[in-house]
This record gives C-alpha cells, sequence and structure tokens, in this order.
C-alpha cells in the first residue's frame, strides 16, 4: 500500500512522538535493529544532506548510526578526478567500477551492523533497478532495508545545490576552472537522467518536493516498524530553508549565585542585568523577523529573562524544563556528597545514564526533548530558546552532532548566546558572551 502526506497535514509532534515512544516500549520489533536506509535520487536532489541530517538525529535519540557514502570509496579506489565519461550509461568499465565500490560499502556497512551497529544509511545515486536489486539480494538475512527517494522538480534549487556541489565536493576539489567543473558535472548529470528508474520496489519513501518544507509530498510504501515510523515523521518535518535558532541559559538565578541543584527562584542582579542585555541582542539581531518567537521553560528564571523581551510571541514548554533533580532539589554537591554519598559516587561515574532518586538522567531528558526537537526542524522563522544547562547541552548535542557521552560535560555558560544557523550548506555556529 503507497500513501502520500501533505507536508503541512501531520500531527502535532508532541502527541506523535509521546505515543510512537509508547508503542516502542510496548512492541519494540525486532527486524527494525538492523536498518538500511538506502538513498536514491539524480545527483543535486539533497542526497547526502538529507543523509546527515537524518544520522545525526538518529545517533541523538541513542541508535548506533553510520554514514556511508559510496562516493569516498569511489574517490578512494578510482580517484577524485573522474570526468563525466567515467558515467556513462555505455561505458561498461565504468559501470562495473561503481557497482564494485557500491558492494564494497554495503559489505563494509553489513559488517558494521554485525559488530553492534543499528541503522547505515547507504548514501549514493542508486538510479537503477539492476543496483537496487543487487543491494537487496546482499541484505538479505542481514538487515531490513528502506529506500529514501529524493525528487526535485525545481530547477532553481537544482541549479543552486549544482552550485554547492561544484564549490564543495572532492571531485572538484582539483578543478581551478569554475566553468569547466559545471560543465563536466552537467554532462555526469545527464548521463544518470538517461538511465533513471524511480523506485517501485520494497518498502520506500519519496521525498517530492520536501526541499522548501512547502508544498512537497511524502510517499510511503510498505513501511511500518516503530523507527520506520519515527524517520517518517522526522523527514516530512523537515525542511532546508535558512534560519537561525538562538539557545541561551536564563539569567543567573539565587540558586546558581548558592551553587544549589534545581529550584524555582528568581534572577540575580547579574541575572536581571543579562535579561536587558539579552533583550537589546535579540531587538536588533532579529529586527527584520517579524514571525520569530521566543521559547522558555515553565520556570520562573527562563520567563523573567525573557520578560524585556518585546515583540515576539512567547511560548512555555514543560519539555524545556531543567533537569529533574528529584530528592535533591535545591541541595549543593557538597550536600548530596555528605548527605548521600553512594548517589553522589554514581552520578560522578556515569553522568549521562545517573537517574537522581525521584528524578531524570540525562536520557530521560533527550527522551523529553525530541518533540522540541522535531518543533525547531519544522520552523521556519527564527527560534529563541531560553533554558537552562542540562537542557540546552542535549539540545546543542543535537545540532553539533556531538556523542552522547559528551553531552553530560559540554560548556554552556550563562550568559553567552549560541547561534545555530540551519540552511543547506549544514550547521554553523556563532556564540555571543554578552557578560564577562
Amino acid at each position: 500500500m503507497c500513501t502520500s502526506v501533505a507536508c503541512h497535514a501531520m500531527p502535532e509532534a508532541a502527541g506523535a512522538v509521546a505515543a510512537a515512544a509508547v508503542a516502542d516500549r510496548l512492541h519494540g520489533s525486532k527486524e527494525d535493529r538492523k536498518l538500511a536506509i538506502v538513498l536514491v535520487g539524480l545527483p543535486a536532489r539533497g542526497k547526502t544532506f538529507t543523509a546527515v541530517k537524518l544520522t545525526r538525529y538518529l545517533r541523538w535519540l541513542g541508535h548506533e548510526t553510520k554514514h556511508f557514502n559510496v562516493g569516498k570509496y569511489r574517490r578512494l579506489k578510482h580517484g577524485a578526478n573522474q570526468s563525466a565519461d567515467f558515467f556513462r550509461p555505455d561505458n561498461q568499465e565504468g559501470i562495473e567500477a561503481r557497482n564494485e565500490v557500491a558492494a564494497l560499502a554495503m559489505e563494509d556497512m553489513i559488517d558494521w551492523m554485525h559488530g553492534g551497529g543499528q541503522v547505515g544509511i547507504f548514501d549514493a545515486t542508486n538510479s537503477t533497478r539492476k543496483r537496487r536489486y543487487m543491494l537487496m539480494k546482499m541484505a538479505e538475512g542481514n538487515c531490513k532495508i528502506i529506500f529514501l527517494e529524493t525528487i526535485c522538480n525545481d530547477r532553481n534549487i537544482i541549479e543552486r545545490n549544482v552550485r554547492l556541489k561544484i564549490q564543495q565536493s572532492p571531485d572538484y576539489a582539483d578543478q581551478p576552472d569554475y566553468e569547466a567543473g559545471l560543465q563536466d558535472f552537467l554532462e555526469r548529470l545527464t548521463n544518470y537522467e538517461k538511465v533513471y528508474e524511480p523506485v517501485q520496489e520494497g518498502s520506500y519513501i519519496k521525498m517530492i518536493d520536501m526541499v522548501k518544507g512547502e508544498g512537497g509530498q511524502l510517499q510511503v510504501n510498505n513501511i511500518s516498524g516503530y523507527l520506520p515510523g519515527r524517520i517518517v515523521f522526522f523527514l516530512v518535518n523537515s525542511h532546508l530553508a535558512p534560519r537561525p535558532i538562538l539557545l541561551t541559559r536564563h539569567g543567573e538565578s539565587l540558586h546558581n549565585v548558592r551553587g544549589r541543584v534545581g529550584g524555582d527562584t528568581v534572577l540575580s542582579e547579574d541575572g536581571e542585568l543579562y535579561s536587558k542585555k539579552l533583550a537589546n541582542f535579540i531587538e536588533k539581531r532579529l529586527k527584520n523577523e517579524k514571525t520569530a518567537t521566543i521559547w522558555t521553560s515553565t520556570l520562573q528564571r527562563t520567563i523573567l529573562t525573557a520578560t524585556p523581551i518585546v515583540g515576539f510571541p512567547k511560548i512555555q514548554w514543560r519539555a524545556l524544563d531543567e533537569i529533574n533533580s528529584g530528592v535533591c532539589d535545591g541541595m549543593t554537591y557538597e550536600e548530596i556528597k555528605k548527605i548521600m554519598p553512594e548517589e553522589y559516587e554514581s552520578r560522578k561515574k556515569d553522568k549521562l545514564r545517573y537517574r537522581y532518586p525521584r528524578g531524570e538522567s540525562y536520557l530521560d531528558v533527550i527522551q523529553r526533548l525530541e518533540p522540541v526537537i522535531i518543533e525547531l526542524e519544522r520552523q521556519r522563522a527564527p527560534v529563541v530558546v531560553i533554558s537552562h544547562q542540562a537542557v540546552l547541552r542535549a539540545l546543542y548535542s543535537y545540532f553539533a552532532d556531538r556523542p552522547l557521552r559528551e553531552v553530560p560535560d559540554m560548556e554552556m555558560p550563562l550568559h553567552t548566546i549560541i547561534e545555530i544557523q540551519m540552511g543547506v550548506t549544514g550547521v554553523e555556529e556563532k556564540r555571543y558572551k554578552l557578560m564577562d
């Protein structure tokens, strides 16, 4: 059965993800534990960008995920300076060479799965049925394959992607003449177009004109299981429209001054000063962004930090509340060490998995932040997130694609703004320290 979903018709992220998480706990399917997402599509259609984004998301959720780019295998074996002739459909030697490196990459991916990997993202054009059937044959008994086809009919977007390809692809790093590189790539593209066969076999997801995030369509066929469903949900909420996301902790609170964990105290004098400086910064940085929004937690130190900011709607998210420190709420770490030495040592040994008694762990925080990530991916306008240290560590690790084990020790200083710029070239970061 094949179904289509318009981009704007998805349910609210929070409810859908919560329901999926419950389903996962109840029905976690064994067949999803080894999953190959095989990209399909003509060059300059956003395959690698989609692959990188999906890899980052699944890693952040704790799934062992790896991106296998067949182009890297080709360059290692045959060099980076292959001309368009190498990709001609009547060049039998070139076809065999390309199939060989695809098979090598697939073998590596399967070996990696046998060693504990869960989701492999197989990134290549895979533009003929013959190639795809080869991959399906290799996957038999090893992993489940889902084809992910990216289709784009917007000539302006294709031309932009082609330009980026010439500027950024290692295939053209040694080509000083931009126009010569462009001509070669367009010939390569024509060679692929001659033999391209859209996916009609097996389990597949088709992303049709979804680059802008408006008016696109997602088609799914024979997709079942929790993890594949989660992937579909993520993809339907993703787009490439450039926009900044600004992350900052609340201004210094009275508990920060006293070195106490958690609580719901007001701001210190320095915290109040930061709230004013932040408002001035936001006013200047987003003066032309009429549809920007300010997101805070439900705790008063973030709400008070946002109070001086005017002209933008403010949304409170319970999911952005600080990590729940349970029975340790309001204590200093010295008090925890003295009164609850075993808890103190347990936390010290594994901060990522340590759960405060009657409270949360960092992994719990990541799980409750998934709806926030989905909403941030959906947003087309800038978002300012005013939250807390543990929460911002978890959010930042998603955008920076940092390993989960690093999350609890990431530096997330007070009175500093981290600007994440999301767009077609990936994720870029700037930091602004507003107070010494």
